[in-house]
């Protein structure tokens, strides 16, 4: 089967998803097509049946902002004739689905078609796909996919809340490939933080909807009571906000490390004893998943899809967004006993396997399959 994935670039959650499916699927034998802005950044090009598109937007001064949704369009057309795809896969609906739907079109006037699979990751749904310029484009592109798969079922019920969606939708999670975890040359934890010190962490791309201030205020609670050092993994809009709590906290700023974007990532979590995730939306977490898968606890939020990861009083604490006070208790309750702390650790490595890529690439190829003979059935 040759497939084409229409994805994001960044190290954000559905790029990550993206990447990693279609790198899973080239190494079982699939001819898998990245298209894209730029390389994914997860994404090994020297895989040989992994091929990458690079969609390039001509820069012309009449347009105010440059047609990168046309640019797609054609590529997305370009490469489905040319390598003869027999599948495309959306990684969220704008614009990758309703670029899609285009090519499609175009596809048409010549007598040829294929099935268009969508899966809706977040953001998409939740704040892009609800705002008056959007909405009505998204909704239409959902519509006119033939399979189209959410990363929960909590965003599966956002999306049949917030659209009038026709279609079924069917849940895959997100996952993590464990094996990821295994071998790793670990950092050195003393490097982070002394011998009678906790780590905390904390992974995003630092925009409001994360809420980073929330982070810092637990934080600075926490360390009030136990020795703890803070890592901060990420860029984004809401690192001035970090500058601003370390300015009116100097006593704090020995204690808290900004790392910026990392390649390690996995190495840095594996040294952590709680990971902090106070999201104001998440479809999934995927952050919390790989926290989990090295071995590390979650206290967080209850929103989105986090609970459908992160269990109450097993894998670590969710609390209600913008509760700093009742996500601190629980850290200090964590830390502040051992016991806990490593029962803890242990169960959230036993979730992150329920999640294990191998579990959950199979729902993906049985979907794929599925697309395809219903497709070819209609036409």
């Amino acid at each position: 089967m040759k497939i084409g994935i229409l994805c994001y670039p960044t190290y954000g959650g559905s790029g990550i998803v993206a990447t990693e499916l279609g790198m899973s699927l080239a190494n079982k034998g699939y001819e898998v097509h990245f298209i894209s802005s730029a390389l994914p950044a997860r994404l090994d090009i020297t895989n040989p049946n992994i091929f990458f598109h690079k969609v390039n937007v001509q820069t012309y001064p009449l347009f105010q902002y440059q047609p990168y949704d046309i640019a797609l369009s054609s590529m997305i057309y370009r490469v489905v004739n040319l390598y003869k795809l027999d599948l495309l896969h959306a990684h969220y609906a704008i614009p990758y689905a309703y670029a899609a739907f285009t090519a499609k079109q175009m596809l048409k006037e010549e007598g040829k078609d294929i099935p268009l699979v969508t899966t809706l990751h977040g953001t998409d749904i939740t704040l892009v796909g609800q705002h008056p310029s959007y909405k009505h484009a998204v909704e239409f592109s959902i519509n006119q996919s033939d399979t189209v798969t959410s990363v929960s079922e909590s965003l599966k019920a956002d999306t049949l809340k917030f659209f009038n969606i026709k279609k079924e939708i069917q849940v895959i999670t997100n996952f993590i490939d464990n094996n990821d975890f295994n071998n790793i040359d670990c950092c050195q934890r003393n490097q982070f933080a002394n011998e009678d010190e906790k780590i905390l962490i904390h992974v995003s791309n630092l925009r409001p909807v994360k809420r980073v201030e929330d982070v810092l205020q637990i934080f600075k609670n926490v360390n009030s009571r136990i020795k703890s050092k803070l890592i901060i993994i990420g860029e984004g809009p809401d690192m001035e906000k970090v500058n601003a709590f370390m300015e009116e906290n100097p006593d704090l700023i020995g204690k808290i490390r900004l790392l910026g974007k990392v390649n390690d990532l996995y190495r840095i979590l594996q040294l952590s004893d709680v990971f902090l995730l106070p999201s104001e939306q998440e479809s999934f977490g995927l952050a919390a998943l790989e926290a989990m898968a090295a071995s590390t606890p979650v206290i967080s939020s209850n929103a989105g899809g986090i609970p459908e990861v992160n269990i109450q009083g097993e894998t670590g604490y969710l609390a209600e967004i913008g509760n700093v006070e009742a996500m601190s208790n629980y850290t200090i309750k964590l830390l502040g006993n051992e016991k806990l702390l490593a029962k803890m650790k242990h169960n959230a490595k036993e979730q992150a396997l329920k999640f294990d890529l191998k579990n959950i690439l199979p729902h993906y190829e049985k979907m794929y399959e599925e697309t395809l003979k219903h497709f070819k059935a209609q036409t």
